[in-house]
């Protein structure tokens, strides 16, 4: 139960910026004067209803795509720690026989996760709001516009360092603690000598 929770919150985490992506999309396509028409209607509780809906239904979409972008880089750190996926898949197994290693590593893939999508929401995000922006008039724009490519491109460079990092992790204290060690062989001991003088 509580797993399927953590897991509705993390696709719902990344789908509110999906959403918010859409709908500043959506302002700079139908511009100013429409958007203000249709401002009273977005505070109603049927809105809100529909943005939770799909904010959880964008958030698997940008999920799934997300990991199938960046599924090649996180191969090719996985060889790092597991030189076969046979040997990943024994290595999960077996930390399913220990609940609370299970829990550390789920939580950890969960953070992953969030990090994976919100490389894509900060790209999404930042283009939106930029056509959005020139779509009014306003003071400073051009240092506004700037400023927010520059955010939006630093976050998402941030996303992306904090996903290769947690994933990194998580392969490695999974190899430590689960694949199995190879003991070194113990130095023979010299033997005292027992033969008669």
């Amino acid at each position: 139960m509580a797993a399927a929770t953590a897991m509705f919150v993390e696709v719902l985490v990344v789908g509110i910026g999906t959403l918010t992506a859409a709908v500043l999309l959506l302002v700079a396509v139908i511009g100013p004067a429409t958007t203000a028409k249709l401002s009273p209607v977005s505070g109603s509780s049927l809105v809100a209803g529909v943005a939770l809906a799909a904010s959880y239904a964008l958030g698997i979409l940008i999920d799934r795509a997300a990991d199938t972008v960046l599924t090649p880089q996180r191969r090719r750190l996985r060889t790092r720690y597991f030189p076969s996926h046979s040997a990943y898949a024994e290595a999960r197994l077996r930390l399913a026989a220990h609940p609370a290693l299970a829990a550390r590593a789920d939580y950890a893939r969960s953070r992953m996760r969030i990090c994976r999508g919100w490389v894509f929401n900060s790209m999404a995000l930042t283009l939106a709001a930029d056509l959005a922006m020139l779509r009014y008039s306003f003071e400073h724009r051009t240092l506004t516009l700037a400023a927010t490519s520059l955010l939006g491109a630093v976050t998402a460079f941030g996303f992306h360092r904090a996903w290769r990092a947690l994933t990194m992790t998580g392969y490695r204290k999974l190899a430590e603690q689960m694949l199995p060690t190879v003991s070194a062989p113990v130095p023979a001991q010299p033997q005292p000598d027992t033969a008669l003088p």
